[in-house]
């Protein structure tokens, strides 16, 4: 029997829903419950083929033991190691590297110094920061907003260097990001899972929360479709497996404006009973496809093809106490001269996007 474990927090409506629909499914030998951990010690192994986290992002606790349990051979969704790795920041790199428009954004040091730092901990840091090109570059209005926060918290709009340094000195030792305001014409919030299952909401950010996930007849129908292949292509790049995109649409134009929300919410109450029915049916439907083809020993996770081009050959397989590999057999100088010369393989063009891009602000 394979178990799919569910690890969450404070969140009610999903757990229950997600543990119901997987086990209603009466897919053979495969069971749904919720993660119960009473030690961990290292080299004793856990009893779940799949993890479906939950609340990782806020308890380090259950993170350490979410990586023991990958290297361990579970299918950890989202991937704990590279999560760990990355943040809005540098994933707005990477998301312009998969040919979607992003606003320009700049990192800000923390407006006070981190703990057991002092002056002498910054001596490579120019002090004043070069504010004035950083402002001409970005442009006002502006918001300011942590470059690994979520839900909205600690998020400025600024419309002057004045309000910036204003807003700036309550942020304490958070690392802000400074980023283009996109004024669109249309807004929509993305499920997407397994990166490939995508759900486009019409949304509405400064609305109450019960009120920013509109009615889907207020979209965009012909925008429909490049925004579900642009989110798959984002979430496939960067590895995430349950995750939410952010899309502001201006003249016609998508921009990615936030993707680094891998515990998105989940509430039926907040998000509406449709898009939670989706929301458990698939996620349901996908954690049952991961521990299908769940391999004991191996590395289960996703690495996203960022990752993967990187260090080819990712998947690589987990014994505990296996010996070490023998070196493999240096070829001899005829077997050399025989062995003809691999051709220089050239990287595939990236996939043109089926919207112009926008022309830079001067």
């Amino acid at each position: 029997m394979k178990k799919i474990g569910l690890l969450y927090g404070q969140e009610n409506s999903f757990p229950q829903a997600f543990i119901d629909r997987v086990n209603a499914k009466n897919v053979q030998n495969i069971s749904a419950e919720f993660v119960s951990i009473d030690k961990v010690i290292q080299g004793i192994p856990n009893e779940y083929a799949v993890i479906l986290d939950r609340i990782s992002q806020d308890v380090p606790f259950y993170r350490t033991w979410l990586k023991q349990a990958a290297l361990e051979g579970t299918a950890v969704i989202n991937n704990p190691f590279w999560w760990s790795a990355d943040d809005k920041f540098v994933n707005n790199e990477l998301a312009a590297r998969t040919g979607v428009n992003v606003p320009k954004t700049a990192l800000i040091p923390s407006r006070d110094l981190p703990v057991n730092t002092t002056d002498q901990s910054f001596r490579n840091l120019v002090y004043p920061f070069d504010w004035e090109s950083i402002f001409a570059h970005i442009g006002f209005p502006a918001y300011m907003k942590p470059y690994n926060g979520g839900g909205w918290k600690h998020v400025y709009k600024v419309n002057s260097p004045e309000e910036f340094f204003a807003q700036h000195a309550h942020t304490g030792q958070l690392v802000m990001m400074l980023q283009e305001e996109i004024e669109y014409d249309s807004y929509y919030r993305c499920y997407c899972i397994g990166g490939k299952y995508v759900r486009v909401i019409p949304y509405d950010p400064y609305e109450a929360p019960y009120q920013r996930y509109l009615d889907k007849q207020q979209g965009d129908d012909d925008l429909e479709g490049v925004i579900i292949e642009q989110v798959a292509n984002l979430n496939r790049y960067l590895g995430y497996d349950f995750n939410t995109v952010e899309i502001a649409v201006r003249s016609g134009i998508p921009y990615v404006i936030d993707f680094w929300n891998p515990a998105p919410e989940a509430d039926k109450d907040t998000i509406g009973a449709e898009n939670f029915e989706w929301v458990v049916e698939t996620a349901a439907n996908y954690a049952i496809e991961r521990a299908l083809r769940q391999l004991p020993g191996t590395d289960n996770l996703t690495w996203g093809a960022f990752m993967t081009h990187a260090v080819p050959g990712s998947q690589t397989a987990i014994v505990p106490g296996a010996k070490k590999t023998a070196a493999k057999k240096s070829a001899t100088p005829a077997e050399k001269e025989a062995k003809p010369k691999a051709a220089a393989k050239k990287e595939p063009a990236a996939k043109k996007t089926t919207v112009k891009k926008a022309k830079a602000k001067e």
